[in-house]
């Protein structure tokens, strides 16, 4: 019986190898392993065996069939891979497959800090889960300032937060570095705001800060007019109005001419011809003095922009939360 067996092996080896095709293989298979193959026949001559022989002769049989089925199943593969490879015309180009892009507002915010690059400025870094004093005493915002009501700021323990801007980065290159200083920091901030068309819980926020000898307030227009001008054209202006900001003194609201109408009034701009943009001013003497700086010496400008309001003036968006819904048609404009 074994020199049957091993003569089966045989036999089906041959047949496997010379096979040019799938259907030759399935032919073999039917021929071996169909309900009236040589495997099977032998399966059923297993009860007529001699008892002594019966239980060797049926490991050996059931051997068999599990190896043919290997490779038979193997065989198959193998044609399988010979006919994709040899059907593939290698001289055709190559499928193009979508590529992943730079969101909208990594894209501004890149863009915003190469037009401070080329002033000289340095691009500073912090934490985004910020310790209370830098986020708030360092920049002259005593405990009983509205800032530090828990309705505005993501509390995580005593002391600590999610920062609530990015002027954390400024004290810190302060405490770290003397004068002269020229940076910009950008990074997520986090507030306890309600998501509206023009707010959201989290947000992007760019802040800049010099500090030097002889520094005043026609510097900050200077470089707040540079900075305009290349992100939305030469023709872009800079007006500073009046108003409050703890660790600045005095404090501006910056407003650029419209880059949409031009200034001459659009419903974006309300027919004003001009766009708030963001806070800026002197850095108080506070400030100075808490950083281990002599105001009398030092003088320094500050300002802060959202970068989503940067990229929504640029592009004409009106809806802040288009740039978080991940709607591929919107994000693949640009």
């Amino acid at each position: 019986m074994p020199s049957t067996i091993d003569e089966i092996r045989t036999a089906l080896e041959t047949r496997l190898t010379a096979a040019r095709d799938a259907q030759d293989v399935r032919s073999a298979q039917i021929e071996y392993l169909g309900k009236k193959g040589t495997v099977t026949a032998l399966l059923k001559q297993i009860s007529g065996v001699a008892e002594d022989q019966r239980r060797q002769f049926g490991e050996q049989v059931n051997a068999l069939k599990q190896w043919a089925a290997q490779a038979i199943e193997q065989r198959l593969s193998n044609l399988s891979f010979t006919t994709r490879r040899y059907d593939i015309d290698f001289s055709l180009p190559g499928q193009l497959m979508p590529a992943g892009k730079k969101h909208i507002l990594t894209q501004v915010e890149e863009e915003v800090e190469s037009v401070f690059l080329s002033m000289g400025f340095d691009i500073e870094e912090g934490p985004e889960i910020e310790q209370e004093y830098y986020n708030f005493e360092a920049l002259n915002i005593p405990a009983d300032h509205p800032a530090r009501d828990m309705q505005d700021t993501f509390y995580l323990a005593p002391g600590m937060l999610l920062r609530t801007h990015t002027s954390p980065i400024q004290v810190r290159t302060m405490k770290r570095e003397n004068p002269p200083i020229r940076m910009i920091a950008t990074g997520r901030c986090y507030r306890r705001d309600a998501v509206d068309a023009s707010h959201t819980p989290v947000f992007t926020q760019v802040e800049g800060l010099v500090i030097d000898k002889d520094i005043t307030f026609a510097d900050l227009k200077g470089v707040l007019q540079e900075f305009v001008r290349g992100v939305f054209g030469s023709s872009t202006n800079v007006k500073l109005l009046p108003s409050f900001f703890p660790f600045v003194e005095p404090g501006a609201e910056t407003a650029i001419s419209c880059p949409i109408c031009g200034g001459k009034g659009c419903p974006t701009c309300k027919n004003s011809g001009w766009i708030e943009m963001g806070g800026s001013g002197m850095v108080h003497q506070n400030v100075l003095q808490e950083v281990g700086y002599d105001p009398s010496i030092y003088q320094g400008f500050a300002f802060g922009w959202g970068i989503e309001r940067i990229a929504m003036i640029k592009y004409g968006i009106r809806d802040i939360r288009m740039f978080y819904d991940n709607d591929l048609d919107f994000l693949g404009q640009f």
